[in-house]
């Protein structure tokens, strides 16, 4: 008796995890009271959407990137069209160490969009929404900058697609705040700086800042200061091909400058401190009491 042989084929589907941690709250003391009571659930639906999109194709098995978005209502021109103000800020974990490393700290000026109390809000990578495009925009940006750090031009295809988000922004009738500006801060001008390719030195030096600085310092602080040290010394040598006022700059200083400062406090070459006040006029002052110290 010939034995019967049954192959079963199943088809499965990859699912990757969700990347993001975000806690998100809103102020809307600027709006009227009927306004107020139409955002009640605004925030419960933004933190839900960020936290239960996979924004990637990547297997994220370790812990989720820490971010929180602050949301500050500016004003409303009906009961369904608003301003806001939005604080992006975001973090990862350093290594054998209970300090976390700041990544983002954006303030973000321009978001303009409709919202109906009880709207369902949706993914789309081809449409542009006001809300959830703006949404996968930072979310994006938080996921691009955190691989940057452990990978070196990780990030790369991620910032792409925040570029492409970018100019559906700026095709759309909500482009304000999606064209690049001369102001202190441009989602445009952030990612072309990102991809910018005579910006690739900088992008390099920020995972060797990362891996090899930050994450050392607990095991091996004398090696890591000098790692840290050097990507000042790859932005003063950059000082005559790029813009050293640029947003990618300012953005990364914004966040970083304290970091920098607590661990090079004891650098050997407090000089350091020069040089950075001349990449960063900006934080000036804080290089200065560094050097007092």
């Amino acid at each position: 008796m010939k034995s019967l042989i049954i192959f079963v084929f199943i088809s499965v589907t990859a699912v990757f995890p969700q990347e993001l941690n975000c806690k998100v709250t809103i102020n809307y003391e600027a709006l009227p009271v009927v306004n107020r009571e139409k955002l009640r659930d605004f925030a419960e639906i933004v933190e839900n959407y960020l936290n239960s999109t996979t924004f990637t194709n990547e297997n994220f098995d370790g812990e989720k990137i820490e971010c929180v978005l602050n949301i500050y209502f500016t004003g409303s021109s009906s009961d369904v069209n608003y301003n806001a103000q939005l604080f992006v800020g975001s973090r990862r974990p350093v290594y054998k160490s209970q300090k976390n490393s700041p990544m983002l700290t954006i303030m973000d000026n321009n978001w303009s969009f409709i919202y109906e109390r009880g709207q369902s809000i949706y993914q789309s990578q081809s449409v542009y929404d006001p809300i959830t495009s703006f949404l996968d925009f930072y979310a994006l940006m938080i996921i691009a900058y955190d691989m940057d750090s452990f990978e070196e031009m990780s990030g790369t295809i991620y910032y792409s697609k925040a570029f492409d988000i970018v100019n559906l922004g700026e095709a759309s009738r909500f482009s304000n705040g999606w064209q690049k500006t001369t102001g202190s801060y441009s989602r445009r001008g952030l990612v072309e700086d990102l991809l910018n390719e005579k910006y690739r030195p900088f992008r390099e030096s920020f995972y060797y800042y990362h891996y090899n600085g930050i994450d050392l310092y607990t095991t091996k602080k004398t090696e890591a200061q000098k790692n840290i040290a050097a990507l000042v010394t790859t932005l003063d040598q950059m000082r005559s091909k790029i813009d050293i006022n640029s947003i990618l700059i300012k953005t990364f200083f914004d966040a970083k400058h304290g970091e920098i400062i607590e661990y090079l406090s004891d650098y050997p070459d407090q000089q350091l401190f020069n040089i950075l006040k001349k990449i960063d006029p900006p934080h000036a002052s804080k290089y200065d009491e560094a050097m007092k110290k």
